[in-house]
């Protein structure tokens, strides 16, 4: 069956925002083979090119003038396996929280607390996604990703991966030149259960569980999750738009002299700090302006009512970075990538 590249395709159902876009090109990808040959074609060739996964890390400030590669590889195949052990090869174009069900229902360990949150498998390793105490890169085991330039394929494990805090080499010097196709995780058939971050163990104490697995945790931080964080489906959101700063000691000290009450979590010899505090301190959480806004429960998100206009989300992200930096001296940085 050939592939179909259609244009001036709408992109507003393409991104967990809400925001409308167009982009002059668009196609579906469903195999690596299909993704080398658009790659390859000299109409594309030298076209500005994104990559589209669940697009819920995304904001666009217009159209694309370029080709947008919606991938929806998909599969999961458990290539080896021991007693302890199992290595699952995934899809890019996998729902991400889809597979952590999967796993949990073959008594698969080590990705139950990164439960529910949104996007594709691809996207996974790009930020080194966390939650609650763990980040992908702790069962990471490999990913297959083609080149945009070159439509070679090749292979990245965890030390070429560079995996950081939110981070990762694909969103530093290999900033699209590379598109995901396959993650190889390495999950626990005897899993060491971890409820130390955040209320997950509270939530397990409110639900009943005294001796918690996997699927329990899975359920706690599912609750904590949609307590927390806005439905995409019901108002137009990407998650967390901002990381947490992590900052030096002295820093966190002397703001510490000044704000009592401003949490911290130690990291070697820097202090990480909630953004979402920082935010709030600022006077945005719950703001409205016009179709936009700050979500009431969750000063991390930002939100589209309805017809927000990505230009204006932006602008909004950048004012709250200005009172963040004049208040506590702390630049925030976006988790979502502004297109």
């Amino acid at each position: 069956m050939p592939m179909i590249i259609k244009e001036n395709v709408s992109l507003k159902g393409y991104n967990t925002m809400g925001i409308s876009a167009v982009t002059r090109y668009f196609c579906q990808i469903s195999s690596v083979d299909d993704l080398r040959e658009v790659l390859r074609s000299e109409q594309f060739s030298a076209m500005p090119k994104l990559i589209l996964g669940g697009g819920s890390n995304l904001l666009f400030t217009g159209d694309y003038e370029g080709l947008v590669i919606k991938i929806a590889i998909m599969g999961r195949e458990a290539i080896s396996e021991t007693e302890d052990q199992v290595q699952v090869k995934i899809g890019a174009g996998e729902n991400w929280h889809h597979w952590v069900l999967y796993a949990i229902e073959n008594g698969w360990g080590g990705i139950e607390n990164l439960s529910l949150i949104p996007g594709t498998v691809g996207a996974a390793p790009m930020q080194n996604i966390g939650a609650y105490g763990v980040e992908i890169k702790e069962v990471f085991e490999s990913l297959e990703a083609v080149n945009l330039n070159s439509a070679e394929l090749r292979t990245f494990n965890a030390e070429d991966c560079q995996f950081g805090y939110r981070n990762s080499i694909f969103k530093n010097e290999l900033k699209n030149q590379y598109v995901i196709t396959s993650v190889t995780l390495k999950l626990s058939k005897k899993p060491t259960i971890n409820t130390s971050y955040g209320a997950i163990r509270a939530t397990l104490s409110q639900m009943g569980v005294q001796s918690p697995d996997i699927k329990s945790v899975s359920e706690a931080v599912i609750h904590i999750r949609q307590s927390k964080l806005p439905d995409p489906a019901e108002i137009g959101n990407a998650g967390s738009f901002f990381k947490n700063p992590v900052i030096d000691k002295a820093h966190y000290e002397s703001l510490k002299m000044v704000y009592p009450t401003i949490p911290g979590y130690e990291q070697h010899d820097q202090v990480k700090v909630p953004a979402a505090w920082l935010i709030e301190q600022c006077g945005w959480k719950g703001k409205t302006i016009g179709e936009i806004g700050v979500h009431k429960r969750q000063a991390l998100v930002l939100v589209n009512y309805g017809n927000g206009k990505g230009k204006d989300l932006q602008k909004l992200a950048e004012e709250i970075q200005k009172s963040v930096a004049d208040k506590f001296g702390i630049q925030l940085q976006t988790e979502v990538n502004i297109v």
